[in-house]
């Protein structure tokens, strides 16, 4: 018997070796059987309230629409931020790709940022900054908020500031809802833009589904801290030194006078050494008053990522960051700082940080 239990056992193993389509097929049919149970995704996907998406209605499935075009990216770093406040925090830094279709085609610039936070429930929240340049030279800025209520069905919904004086200025204001899918063995992703206007989009208990968080997650801000006037500079925690590209005009756009300035590295000293990442850039909006958004990250001298926003009207910086939870620089999560305005650096600009005390 037990000799009889060996040859059993010996089969099966010989089964699931030589039969390796097979074994690969089997779990193949349990990952179809697991997105069959989500069931979300011919459903109207109303995001978090607290994530709204520019959609909070609801994010019609993107398909659905008339084709806009298709961006194809090559990814230039993917870093693993880990479990900060906010969820499980990837950053993909994009090398740069293109933008083909029927109105517009042309590239997109490098130093891109594609925010991914990943849920224990399999929910998703995701954020992009691009810089598109059109073939005939125009700069476009976008910004796309995205969701899930599962992995397997990721909607985008882009938001394009376009020169008002251009042939795009059409999508300043369209509706628009996406796909992105992120190819991490072969450091690509691509993002499909539908437009959505004519679909009808009214949610109810049968055609829509609700993305949840899990209750012991922050909900993650869109819009940066605005600091107020009594605040006070404390003690100076950070000092950096930032290198930038060539600045991208987009010029006057449907939420002002666009300028990005790419943000190509740097260095760190104080409470935190290190260095500044090549990627992301100053998004400033020259209205009045004129107005600096930065998004960039920062790799410690231990290897550490920590994603930083330094925002608002000048004088009145508000800098804010966000680190895994067991990190040794997690203080940052917690406090409330200012910064100083940028001033010239080496080869750059040069900029103070503050703890802010009222």
């Amino acid at each position: 018997m037990k000799y009889e239990r060996r040859m059993v056992l010996a089969l099966m193993i010989l089964v699931c070796v030589g039969g390796l389509n097979f074994c690969q097929s089997q779990s193949q049919g349990g990952a179809a059987q697991t997105k069959a149970a989500y069931g979300g995704a011919g459903k109207i996907l109303i995001p978090h309230k607290s994530w709204p998406c520019g959609m909070a209605g609801g994010i019609p499935v993107p398909e659905r629409g008339v084709p806009v075009f298709e961006a194809n990216l090559k990814l230039d770093q993917a870093y693993g931020v880990g479990k900060t406040q906010y969820g499980q925090r990837d950053v993909f830094v994009v090398q740069g790709g293109t933008v083909s279709g029927e109105k517009i085609n042309g590239s997109v610039m490098p130093g891109g940022l594609d925010f991914q936070l990943s849920f224990s429930n399999g929910g998703m929240e995701i954020e992009q900054i691009f810089v598109l340049k059109t073939g005939d030279g125009k700069y476009i800025y976008l910004r796309i908020a995205g969701t899930a209520a599962d992995r397997s069905d990721v909607r985008m919904v882009p938001d394009f500031e376009a020169p008002n004086a251009s042939d795009y200025n059409w999508l300043n204001t369209g509706k628009y809802a996406g796909r992105r899918v992120v190819d991490l063995a072969a450091k690509t992703m691509k993002i499909s833009v539908y437009d959505v206007s004519s679909v009808a989009t009214a949610p109810d208990a049968t055609n829509s589904v609700q993305v949840n968080k899990p209750a012991d997650i922050q909900d993650q801000p869109w819009d940066y801290r605005k600091a107020t006037a009594e605040e006070k500079r404390g003690d100076q925690l950070i000092s950096e030194n930032v290198t930038l590209g060539a600045s991208q005009s987009v010029g006057a756009t449907k939420k002002g006078n666009r300028n990005i300035i790419p943000i190509t590295g740097g260095t760190l000293s104080g409470k935190i050494t290190g260095k500044v990442l090549s990627g992301g850039a100053d998004y400033q909006n020259l209205s009045n008053p004129p107005t600096i958004d930065a998004r960039y990250l920062w790799q410690t001298s231990d290897g550490e990522v920590i994603i930083v926003r330094n925002a608002g009207a000048f004088g009145l910086l508000a800098p804010a960051f966000e680190v895994r939870l067991d990190s040794k620089y997690a203080w940052l999560n917690k406090g409330v700082y200012l910064s100083s305005n940028p001033g010239m650096g080496s080869g750059g600009v040069g900029l103070t940080f503050f703890e802010s005390k009222q």
